[in-house]
């Protein structure tokens, strides 16, 4: 190992550590650190014998679905941990499962069982939290704990050692999270709406978790709290509110106080960070309800789309920087705060990262909150809507940290595989009110872009710390919004709906003047209206706030076999970096867990997935064996759906689900691919274009 990685590694050990209880090699937290970054110090898989990655054990969950009213919906995108060679996860209907983590024999499963007969508004759950007690005698009843939360909004504490739950927790193991909060989860509904879908995080000896609220229901909805409990007993230590409730409160200069106190939302759904030295938790809050009409909820909103800074020992708000006024986008804050230390040309700084749906990039001082990295108030589009008071100006970092398309989209803007196809997106891109990012919702249609799936979603920043680079994908899908007249969603029958906007989702907004309906921007075939790359990975240097590098990230080889050129494809999940100088990422519809050199972007290694890794992987070593694990699962809308956990380590011996291709050969068939696309988009062969017109 080169002197400089064996010092990195040694910080970044020094750091996972700081718990008291992390060992090296174990991926002890979401993200790999109490406070994120999604980083790896070991350095056994390199840039050099990464091509000999195989699988080394792969174990199903067993969670197809199975009595769900939407089967279709379930989701895997837990990030495992790794604790003492055993490793830990949870299904997307919270299924607790502990592994050996060299083997992936089952050493015990816990099924909380939520009602199975109910539709969940988000059906994830990222993962759990461990915990070993520093009071507790080693080998006694939960000693060491793993706690969650669940789609039916309880924080369960298990034993990590046999998954029993912890009697002294709670209520038998269990605390209910729908006591104190206003909740419209009624019995006799079909739906739930409040949850938990990250896992909580621990600061000494208080655990912290935020919540998970169905978007655009109602003006009145669940309040966003964020608490603290007493991690041994449960007993809560104290709660915070993102939004104030009364004029005393210091923040109600951002509200009309009368409107904040009913309210709903502005929860903080992504993972939450800690940094154990300060004693402050770090909080991504998302938008006040409802999304796309404020006119319930004038002012800035406060507190709302903001990163938060909280003591972890009494919840009192340190300080907090708001990254949109007045959302009407939906641009929650989605992904997890990261610690990094920041190079600059003032000297190092302990700096938390935000990455942004809006595909901005922003970094504070942890201490206090002021940026590291320039910030500017920038003029935005007003508007058109009565009732509605738009901010004027937008948060937004140097042009340089502004990752995703901004511009206006226009007619010449549309794109399609077919002729017929790119003037069908020229005529509905017309249709569509579109002056750039944060053009408000408007009766006649409004573009979004980026959509409110980012931009950056929950899959978070990647920190190389030695390199200086923060790693992320990002999507470049644009979709649309708008607003109904409430008499006129009144008279919309479902069928209309269907027939005359099919595909897209609509939302009653109950207590405004307004019903929604939102969708992606698509041409009659299904692909986006505008040119690829529909998704990308981007390095940013953070010594010079520059784009180091980016590139398109993923195939079309699932749609078109025939043609697996790497145009850049919709995704969801998280990448993680590794001391070596690699970057593993799957996250795109095409299923491909894929290594790219994190210094150049340059794919070294990749291998198909059973169903779309649409999580964060986790990077961990056993026995002096380093191993790589993705969950794949698929999603709705984004391929198949599985319910495979697949772990990879040098020369493995496991059973290889898919064939690895070679990079030099993947790389002649996509220079093959490329001149055939291109003979397409001009034109393409007379008998193709005749053959797929019979097919109609």
């Amino acid at each position: 190992m080169k002197r400089w990685q064996a010092g990195l590694a040694g910080v970044a050990m020094a750091f996972l550590a700081g718990s008291g209880w992390a060992g090296e090699g174990d991926w002890a937290h979401y993200g790999g650190a109490p406070g994120g970054g999604q980083y790896s110090p070991l350095t056994q898989v390199t840039p050099g014998n990464v091509g000999r990655l195989k699988v080394a054990w792969s174990f199903h969950t067993g969670e197809q679905g199975a009595g769900l009213p939407d089967p279709e919906r379930r989701r895997f995108e837990a990030n495992p941990l790794v604790v003492d060679g055993r490793m830990y996860l949870t299904t997307g209907t919270d299924i607790v499962f502990a592994l050996d983590a060299a083997t992936g024999i089952k050493l015990w499963s816990f099924d909380p069982k939520i009602a199975r007969d109910k539709h969940y508004s988000d059906p994830a759950s990222r993962g759990v939290t461990y915990w070993r007690d520093p009071q507790a005698a080693a080998g006694s009843a939960c000693a060491t704990r793993i706690v969650f939360g669940t789609l039916d909004a309880r924080l369960i504490a298990l034993d990590a050692g046999n998954g029993q739950p912890c009697a002294g927790f709670g209520t038998a193991g269990t605390i209910d999270l729908h006591v104190g909060i206003d909740s419209r989860d009624q019995s006799e509904s079909p739906w739930r709406n409040y949850a938990v879908t990250s896992p909580p995080v621990i600061a000494g000896d208080v655990l912290v978790s935020g919540s998970s609220v169905g978007d655009n229901r109602a003006h009145k909805q669940e309040q966003g709290v964020v608490r603290g409990y007493d991690v041994r007993t449960g007993q809560l230590v104290w709660r915070w509110d993102p939004v104030p409730r009364n004029a005393d409160d210091p923040r109600a200069a951002g509200w009309q106080v009368d409107q904040a106190s009913t309210v709903g939302s502005a929860n903080a759904w992504p993972p939450l960070s800690v940094d154990p030295a300060l004693g402050l938790v770090y909080v991504p809050t998302g938008s006040a309800s409802p999304d796309y009409y404020g006119g319930e909820r004038v002012g800035d909103n406060r507190d709302a789309n903001s990163l938060v800074a909280l003591d972890a020992k009494t919840g009192r708000r340190v300080w907090a920087q708001q990254l949109v006024h007045h959302d009407l986008w939906d641009y929650d804050l989605a992904s997890q705060p990261a610690l990094a230390t920041v190079q600059t040309a003032q000297g190092p700084r302990e700096a938390v990262l935000q990455a942004t749906k809006t595909g901005f990039l922003f970094a504070f001082d942890r201490r206090n909150g002021e940026p590291v990295f320039p910030i500017s108030e920038v003029p935005v589009p007003a508007s058109d809507v009565p009732g509605e008071h738009a901010s004027p100006t937008q948060p937004m970092p140097e042009p340089a940290l502004r990752l995703a398309r901004h511009a206006p989209l226009t007619a010449a803007d549309a794109w399609g595989v077919l002729p017929s196809s790119k003037q069908a997106c020229a005529k509905l891109i017309g249709g569509l009110r579109s002056e750039g990012i944060f053009t408000p919702p408007s009766v006649r249609g409004t573009i979004a872009s980026p959509g409110w799936g980012g931009g950056i979603n929950w899959g978070g920043i990647a920190i190389d710390p030695a390199r200086q680079l923060a790693i992320m994908p990002v999507m470049e899908v644009p979709m649309q919004v708008a607003l109904i007249p409430r008499a006129d969603y009144d008279a919309l029958t479902s069928e209309e709906a269907r027939t005359r906007f099919p595909g897209q989702e609509f939302n009653s907004m109950d207590g405004t003047p307004y019903a929604m309906r939102r969708g992606t921007l698509l041409s009659p075939s299904g692909t986006p209206c505008v040119a690829p790359p529909w998704g990308k990975l981007v390095a940013v240097n953070l010594r010079t706030r520059t784009v180091a590098w980016e590139r398109p990230l993923g195939t079309l080889e699932d749609m078109l076999p025939w043609l697996p050129l790497e145009v850049g494809m919709p995704m969801l999940g998280g990448a993680v970096s590794t001391a070596s100088g690699l970057t593993f990422i799957a996250a795109a519809a095409d299923a491909r867990l894929r290594a790219f050199d994190s210094m150049t972007g340059k794919e070294l290694w990749s291998s198909k997935l059973p169903a779309g890794g649409h999580a964060t992987p986790s990077v961990y070593a056993v026995n002096g064996t380093q191993y790589i694990a993705i969950a794949a699962g698929g999603r709705e809308g984004l391929g198949k759906l599985d319910d495979a956990l697949v772990v990879y380590t040098l020369d493995g011996t496991g059973k290889d689900l898919v064939f690895q291709h070679g990079v030099a050969v993947r790389m002649t068939v996509l220079a093959v691919a490329g001149v055939l696309v291109l003979a397409l988009l001009s034109g393409g062969p007379v008998w193709w274009w005749k053959r797929r017109r019979c097919r109609r």
